[in-house]
C-alpha cells in the first residue's frame, strides 16, 4: 500500500508498518514508496512498546511506526548513525 492509500483505510490511527519497497533521497530523506500494514495500536506507548519487540525480533526487516493523522511520510537520516535502513535507530521523523 501507498501511505494515501494506508491513511484513508487507517483514520487517525497508530500504526507500525514495514517498507516492502523504499529509497533514499540526496536530501538523506527515507521515502517509503510501498508498505505493508504489520499492527494497529491503541496509544502512542504501545506502538513504540511493540515497534521494539518487533525490531528486536526481526532485527533486518524495516519497521516503522507512525500515526495517520501526518499528512506526509518521510524519515531523516540522523548524522549521528550509519547503520543501513531498518538495522538502526537512526531513522527519525521530522
Amino acid at each position: 500500500m501507498i501511505w494515501s492509500e494506508i491513511r484513508n483505510a487507517y483514520p487517525h490511527q497508530w500504526l507500525i508498518v514495514e517498507a516492502l519497497a523504499a529509497h533514499t533521497t540526496s536530501e538523506k530523506r527515507r521515502e517509503l514508496d510501498r508498505m505493508a500494514i504489520i499492527e494497529q495500536c491503541e496509544n502512542g506507548n504501545e506502538v513504540l512498546r511493540r515497534y521494539r519487540e518487533l525490531h528486536k525480533q526481526y532485527p533486518l526487516r524495516e519497521f516503522y511506526f507512525v500515526h495517520t493523522d501526518r499528512n506526509e511520510l518521510l524519515m531523516l537520516r540522523s548524522a549521528a548513525d550509519n547503520s543501513p535502513p531498518g538495522r538502526g535507530k537512526g531513522w527519525v521523523r521530522p
